[in-house]
């Protein structure tokens, strides 16, 4: 057989939190897992700072140094781990196919999806630079670091409406930046967001700069789009919350996905639309959101593959 071509029992696609949990228990229960970990190695932890709401680690851990943890765990019950990314599959007879850019062909029998989902963000050259730094894509995840504080967040769907409202639980005040002059988000959300006395709507707006220092955001510029003037907020953070893209375009056409792209499975299970495929993690869920979620599901993901190959 060619050194390009390869047999396995269980491929993982993707990492984070989601696929390294799936690697832990497939390799413990003997299915010689590989994993392919994607073009962010990590998943989206590698762009978090603080991580204080995983369960385990009471000093809290940087989102790098804990995905770094997972990869060990993962190795250590004999994960092989790789760099790259898988480019296209076939799932239309087990087993199953993957091409990856590192020239291998993988044959199969079971596939578990980690690929997860990207936030979407301004593109602003300062967003990136304060990344990590006051710059977040996810309130769940980072609001409780600005605990009395001033935030900014841009965005007016129900994800955007949902973040304001949690943040404004912490937050002392929380400014929502929004294109429009009426928010795309339920009318219930609606009605929560304008009844919320420490949330003012900044409306035909959108973020222009994201000002800070060294230590990290100090305020974010905004510029009304119908007057054209610029207004400087000071805020300690800055929340992204104008959706999240899941990453399956290789799925297309393979699996069933939703009408936004995310991956269905049946309730309760991880199972997709192809017996033997399972998805995990932010590919299949866009309301959580979360890693202790994703690597719940990861967990699902292998004890269901495992039990695919046993029946």
């Amino acid at each position: 057989m060619s050194e390009n071509i390869e047999n396995v029992r269980c491929l993982i696609i993707g990492s984070g939190p989601a696929g390294f949990t799936a690697a832990i228990y497939a390799s413990r229960a003997d299915l010689k897992p590989v994993i392919y970990q994607g073009m962010q190695p990590g998943g989206q932890l590698t762009i978090t700072t603080d991580v204080d709401n995983f369960p385990g680690y009471p000093k809290g851990i940087t989102g790098p140094e804990m995905m770094e943890e997972f990869k060990q765990q993962a190795e250590r019950f004999g994960t092989l781990v790789r760099s790259g990314v898988v480019t296209r599959v076939d799932f239309s007879q087990r087993p199953f196919i993957a091409v990856a850019d590192d020239g291998k062909t993988i044959f199969a029998e079971t596939v578990i999806i980690a690929t997860g989902a990207s936030a979407k963000w301004m593109g602003l050259e300062s967003e990136k630079k304060f990344m990590g730094m006051g710059v977040s894509g996810c309130a769940t995840c980072d609001g409780f670091f600005y605990r009395g504080q001033d935030v900014a967040i841009v965005g007016g769907g129900d994800t955007a409406a949902e973040e304001a409202t949690y943040l404004a639980k912490l937050c002392k005040k929380v400014y929502l930046i929004h294109r429009r002059n009426e928010l795309r988000a339920s009318k219930a959300m609606q009605h929560k967001v304008l009844k919320t006395t420490n949330i003012e709507i900044f409306w035909d707006s959108i973020p222009e700069e994201v000002l800070g220092d060294s230590s990290g955001v100090t305020g974010l510029r905004i510029r009304n789009v119908k007057t054209g003037e610029s207004k400087d907020l000071s805020v300690m953070g800055f929340f992204v919350a104008i959706g999240h893209k899941p990453n399956t375009e290789i799925f297309a056409g393979q699996l069933e996905l939703d009408e936004m792209n995310y991956i269905k499975t049946k309730p309760g299970t991880t199972q997709t639309s192809v017996p033997g495929v399972f998805a995990s993690g932010d590919v299949q869920d866009h309301y959580y959101r979360q890693a202790v979620t994703a690597a719940g599901t990861g967990c699902m993901a292998a004890i269901e593959a495992e039990r695919f190959l046993s029946s």
